[in-house]
């Protein structure tokens, strides 16, 4: 029962939001009041918990997951909340993902004077699809202009009737003193030190609070049939039953709650902690899922349940690592199963790595509280993990191939290639990206061609990961375009002769080769057939002529770039006993194969992608005409189930580049994108000048 005690009496809250809407000073503010902070930092100033980095500091954003852990006492009980502040702009929702992923539960931070803006939507998207049950907080409401009421509507328009309002607030902007509590019907009066008295109802919110009354107590006893029988004969049920039928509600996400606060002034901030831990014993504790027998890539498998049991493995999901300039690397622990304490040894059930667990500890931003365990279900850190990158599992059990379930995919949209500054930061860089992937998926090296090229989310993201390259891993580079990455192939078929032939004082090399080159339909590749009779060419040196052939494709054809779709025919050749050797035959094929491809014309082929665009109704005109610029071409459109439209069009990689970015200034960001590698279509006449100083 202890066990059982302790683990209803955590809850890990992830906050989530548009960029702006108040997450990070909501997470001061909360911190502050429960004493966690002796006072509250600045934004503008640097001074935040949870915005600690020189990167957020120096843009005045957050752009990673900081979990702050704080305490708080509520009805006799001691609560342990782990908030988690994530960035609201897009090129940073892999950070969301990972919060979401271990979160009891999601706080939608939402503007009282912006409403619900496109990064509203898609936090609150991204917490539906992974299941976390929601509670909205409309913060800012002693800003001018704040108008909750109409913050409602929209929430109620965008979300639907599962939004309750529990709180309404007592005046608004500078005269917002309070509020009045839904189920209690009473008026939280706060004073200038942070106190606040219980008064009755103002007269002109008796009505507007008595209706929203009725509505939400409706709406909760129709989810508890004793209740709901109890209700219907006369009898309404206190406001502490209604709480916990509440908790219960949201934590099924059959109910979103909606409180109100300021986090400057600290109206209304206590109450939010004390909902946070009146929805714990009901929203800690859920079983997590894994995903069991993945193949090397990461996909496949079959998802399976792990109850949160503090008596059973120790099982343990590592969600976010960051690289620290001091102390290594950090690793950010949700344990799912068991008691984990130092010097415990795990298996890393992703790398297949062995772990030592060394001292334990949460985080409060850059702080380290030192624990002596952490079990399950709550949230902690240790440092300098061997073998272990975000979204791995620990294991007590000798177990392989298992990885979390509830992380989205993220497909790069944004490139920019990386050129070291000096020759030791070239010896460093392979190591030091390796890291920094480590630390986020969302990130995706790409070394297919000569040019290093980093993806990622946009131009902010990669920016972000350049900037922590240097300081944190001391490695420089700088940045350009990424080159699209052309091919080329044979406009007919050609013959010719490969000949090498060479004497000095010993051996010569001596080697022909008699070829002939075809074009293969697009997406043929490459095909090589020998057809040499009467042992022209020794069965020994034909796999030589191969990797001569394989080479001079690769180095590119009359245009700079490799050749594909060709199929390669050997049909004679001759040897000496002598001087004939694999390198001659090598250095003799190479040779015909660049002669065959001048003869047989090029043609130029460029990368092409599916590009997929889900944006509201009113967007997709905007959004099918920007395509028909970049010389897309459109495959359909759908309509998904919340009324947002899907265009599917392929498009030259050549007009991707900024395509995000564009799309957003297009959309007022409100539309998600989508990119995936669709092979090469023939390039437009004349295209070959434009192509300068692209890949090979």
């Amino acid at each position: 029962m202890e066990a059982a005690s302790e683990l209803a009496r955590h809850c890990s809250v992830a906050l989530i939001g548009a960029t702006g809407s108040g997450k990070t000073m909501l997470a001061e503010a909360l911190l502050h009041r429960a004493g966690a902070v002796s006072r509250r930092g600045s934004i503008e100033q640097g001074t935040t918990v949870c915005d600690h980095e020189p990167e957020e500091i120096a843009r005045h954003t957050t752009l990673g997951l900081t979990p702050a852990w704080l305490p708080w006492r509520l009805d006799d009980a001691d609560y342990g909340i782990t908030l988690m502040d994530t960035p609201g702009h897009p090129d940073f929702v892999g950070a969301v993902d990972a919060a979401l992923a271990v979160a009891d539960v999601a706080v939608l931070v939402v503007s009282a004077i912006d409403g619900v803006t496109a990064g509203a939507r898609a936090a609150w998207s991204a917490a539906e699809s992974a299941g976390v049950p929601r509670v909205v907080v409309v913060t800012q409401e002693d800003r001018a202009r704040a108008s909750f009421r109409a913050v409602l509507d929209q929430l109620r328009g965008e979300f639907g009737d599962r939004v309750w309002a529990l709180e309404l607030p007592l005046g608004e902007a500078q005269s917002f003193l309070g509020v009045a509590d839904v189920l209690t019907e009473r008026a939280v009066l706060y004073d200038a030190d942070g106190s606040h008295h219980e008064a009755p109802l103002p007269a002109d919110l008796v009505e507007e609070e008595h209706h929203l009354h009725q509505e939400v107590t409706e709406e909760i006893v129709s989810r508890d049939d004793e209740q709901l029988e109890a209700y219907l004969e006369g009898h309404e049920p206190p406001a502490a039953e209604l709480g916990r039928t509440l908790a219960r509600t949201v934590a099924a996400g059959d109910g979103i709650p909606v409180v109100v606060c300021s986090s400057t002034t600290g109206t209304g901030i206590d109450r939010v902690l004390d909902l946070v831990c009146e929805l714990a014993p009901a929203v800690a504790g859920r079983d997590s899922r894994i995903v069991l027998g993945v193949d090397e890539q990461g996909g496949g498998g079959s998802e399976h349940e792990v109850a949160t049991d503090p008596s059973g493995d120790k099982l343990v999901h590592v969600f976010r690592t960051v690289a620290d300039p001091f102390v290594g690397q950090i690793a950010m622990l949700k344990i799912l199963s068991g008691v984990l304490r130092p010097g415990d040894r795990l298996r890393n059930a992703t790398t297949g790595v062995e772990e030592r667990m060394p001292a334990l500890f949460r985080l409060r931003g850059a702080e380290h509280l030192p624990v002596d365990a952490l079990r399950a279900g709550e949230i902690g850190a240790v440092a300098k993990l061997a073998g272990t990158p975000s979204g791995s599992l620990l294991w007590s059990r000798v177990q392989t191939n298992a990885r979390p379930a509830r992380l989205p995919s993220r497909p790069p949209v944004f490139a920019m290639s990386l050129r070291p500054v000096s020759q030791s930061d070239d010896t460093k860089l392979t190591t030091a990206l390796g890291r920094l992937l480590a630390e986020d998926p969302t990130l995706l090296l790409d070394r297919s061609g000569p040019d290093t090229i980093l993806r990622g989310l946009g131009d902010a993201h990669i920016a972000v990961a350049v900037e922590r390259l240097a300081r944190v891993l001391g490695v420089h580079v700088t940045t350009g375009p990424a080159p699209v990455a052309y091919r080329e192939t044979i406009a007919h078929g050609a013959a010719a002769e490969g000949k090498l032939k060479k004497q000095s004082g010993g051996h010569g090399q001596f080697a022909v080769v008699m070829l002939r080159v075809a074009p293969l339909p697009p997406g043929g590749g490459f095909e090589f057939v020998d057809s040499v009779v009467g042992g022209a060419v020794p069965r020994s040196y034909i796999p030589a002529v191969e990797k001569g052939v394989r080479d001079a494709l690769a180095a590119g054809g009359t245009l700079g770039h490799p050749v594909v779709d060709v199929r390669v025919e050997l049909f004679d050749g001759k040897s000496h006993s002598v001087d004939s050797s694999e390198m001659a035959f090598r250095t003799a094929a190479a040779m015909g194969v660049k002669t065959a491809l001048a003869q047989a014309g090029a043609v130029l082929l460029e990368p092409v992608s599916t590009a997929v665009v889900t944006v509201p109704a009113a967007g997709q005109g905007l959004v099918l005409t920007d395509l028909s610029g970049r010389r897309g071409r459109v495959v359909g459109t759908e309509t998904d189930a919340d009324g947002r439209t899907r265009v599917i069009a392929t498009v030259p990689d050549a007009e991707l580049a900024r395509y995000v970015l564009d799309l957003r200034a297009l959309t007022g960001g409100q539309a998600e994108l989508t990119l995936t590698p669709a092979g090469y279509e023939r390039a437009p006449e004349g295209h070959e000048r434009t192509s300068e100083g692209s890949r090979g």
